[in-house]
C-alpha cells in the first residue's frame, strides 16, 4: 500500500518530551507508510507547555504523545480526561477533535499487557522507585493486576505518600536495606544523558530479586536491565512498554489498528531485534 505524498491534507501527530528521541517517530511513521495513511509524526520539546498545547489545539494537530516531565502538568490545559487518565491523574496522550482535547493514558494498559505475559507473582511484594506521572500509571497497573504488597520509594514528601495511599501501598523516602521479589524503576536513572550509568537498585537487590521492570526506554538495555539479565532474571523493558502504548496511540489517532505482525515489524525497525523478539513472545 502506497503512502500519499505529504500535502495540505496530511495529518500531523507529534510528541512532547523533556528529552525527545527518534524511536517514537520511527515507529509511527513506519506504520503510516506500511498502512498507506496520510499522516506524519514529529517529536518536539518545549520550555513553554501552555503555548505548545495552544499551538497543538489551534493548528488542528491530530494527536500528541506526552512524556516526562509533562504528564501531570498538561492536565489543566486540556478539556476532558478519559476515565483511566482521570483516575490515574496522568496523561500521556492527547487527541484533538476540531480543537476539543481529550486526555488518555496508554501507559497503564501497556504495562498491564506486559504484566499479564510475565511471570510476576501478584502475591509477592514489590518496590517501585518513583512517584511522577509514569509512576502513577505503573502503580495503577500493578494494583489492578492484583499486587497489594507494594512500597513506593520516592523522595518527594507529597507525591510519594499520596501515590502510596491511593492504592494502599507503603511509602519510603529512600531505598530500604532489603529489596523485594519485584523491583520496578520509574525514574530517569539509567536514561541516556547525565543518569545513563546510574543503576536504580543496588546489585545485591537485583541478584536477590525474582524479576525487574525498568520503564526507561532510551536505552532499552539500562544498567538495571543489563544487571538483571546477567543475573538470569526475567525483565520488562521500557522499550516494550513504549511500543505497546504507542500502538494504542496510533489507533486513537488514525482509527485503524495494526495487526500483531506489523507491530512486531515496526518495533524491530524502531527499537531493534531484542525488543521485537520479546514482544513477539509476549503478544
Amino acid at each position: 500500500m502506497s503512502k500519499p505524498p505529504i500535502g495540505r491534507d496530511t495529518r500531523l501527530c507529534m510528541s512532547l518530551s523533556g528529552r525527545p528521541g527518534n524511536a517514537g517517530s520511527r515507529l509511527h511513521n513506519y506504520l503510516y507508510a506500511a498502512m498507506g495513511l496520510d499522516y506524519v509524526y514529529k517529536s518536539f520539546t518545549t520550555t513553554d507547555l501552555p503555548a505548545a498545547i495552544g499551538g497543538f489545539r489551534a493548528l488542528g494537530i491530530r494527536g500528541c504523545a506526552i512524556s516526562m516531565p509533562f504528564k501531570e502538568a498538561v492536565i489543566p490545559l486540556i478539556d476532558v480526561l478519559e476515565p483511566s487518565a482521570a483516575v490515574i491523574d496522568s496523561v500521556n496522550t492527547i487527541l484533538n477533535d476540531d480543537g476539543y482535547l481529550t486526555g488518555y493514558n496508554t501507559d497503564y494498559s501497556a504495562v498491564r499487557t506486559m504484566l499479564r505475559a510475565s511471570p510476576a507473582d501478584p502475591a509477592k511484594p514489590f518496590l517501585l522507585r518513583g512517584s511522577g506521572g509514569m509512576a502513577k500509571a505503573v502503580a495503577a497497573a500493578l494494583r489492578y493486576a492484583g499486587f497489594t504488597q507494594g512500597t513506593i520509594v520516592a523522595r518527594n514528601p507529597v507525591s510519594g505518600p499520596a501515590l502510596a495511599a491511593q492504592y494502599g501501598f507503603q511509602w519510603l523516602p529512600q531505598l530500604p536495606e532489603q529489596g523485594a521479589p519485584l523491583l520496578v524503576n520509574v525514574t530517569p536513572l539509567g536514561m541516556e544523558g547525565p543518569d545513563a550509568r546510574t543503576m536504580a537498585y543496588p546489585q545485591a537487590m537485583v541478584e536477590a530479586a525474582e524479576m525487574v521492570i525498568d520503564v526507561v526506554a532510551q536505552p532499552a538495555l539500562t544498567p538495571l536491565i543489563r544487571a538483571a539479565l546477567a543475573a538470569g532474571k526475567p525483565v520488562i523493558t521500557g522499550a516494550e512498554v513504549v511500543v505497546l502504548q504507542a500502538v494504542e496511540q496510533f489507533t486513537l489517532y488514525t482509527g485503524v489498528e495494526p495487526d500483531r505482525a506489523l507491530v512486531i515489524e515496526a518495533a524491530r525497525f524502531a527499537h531493534g531485534d531484542m525488543t521485537a523478539d520479546r514482544l513477539a513472545a509476549a503478544l
